[in-house]
C-alpha cells in the first residue's frame, strides 16, 4: 500500500462513521467534516493493537481518537469495523513506515490523522440541495 492508498482506506471509513451524535448534548454531526470543524482533538490518536506490536491480531483492539464537542462531552472515532483482511494491510504498511520513518506507531497514526483532516476540510463542503 502507498500513503495515499492508506490515506484513502482511513478516511473513508472515518466519513462511514457518520451521521453521530453527541450522547450529552444531542448535537448531531452529519458527516467527518462537520465533526472536525466543530470538535477539538483530545490528545494523540491511540493505535492499540500497533503500540503492543501485535500487527495481525485476531481480535483487535483497534485504534482510536477522541475529541471534545463544544458542551465538553468527550467523543470517540474508532478503526472498529474494517474488515480484518483490511486491517492487517494497513498494519502491514504502518510497521513497515514505523521503521523507515524512525517515527512510533503513535507518531506515524498522528501524521496520517492531521493529513486526514487536512484534506477533509479543504474539500469544499458537500450540502444537500
Amino acid at each position: 500500500m502507498t500513503e495515499a492508498e492508506v490515506v484513502h482506506v482511513m478516511r473513508e471509513h472515518l466519513e462511514g462513521l457518520f451521521p453521530k451524535s453527541c450522547s450529552k448534548c444531542q448535537r448531531q454531526f452529519a458527516t467527518l467534516r462537520e465533526y472536525l470543524q466543530t470538535t477539538t482533538h483530545l490528545g494523540p490518536a491511540i493505535p492499540y493493537d500497533a503500540e503492543v506490536g501485535d500487527w495481525q491480531p485476531i481480535s483487535p483492539r483497534g485504534t482510536l481518537t477522541y475529541a471534545n464537542c463544544p458542551c465538553g462531552n468527550t467523543l470517540a472515532l474508532s478503526s472498529s469495523g474494517i474488515p480484518l483482511s483490511q486491517l492487517w494491510r494497513l498494519l502491514d504498511w504502518a510497521r513497515q513506515e514505523t521503521q523507515k520513518r524512525g517515527m512510533s506507531p503513535q507518531e506515524l497514526l498522528n501524521y496520517l490523522r492531521d493529513e486526514i483532516c487536512k484534506q477533509v476540510l479543504a474539500s469544499p463542503s458537500q450540502e444537500s440541495p
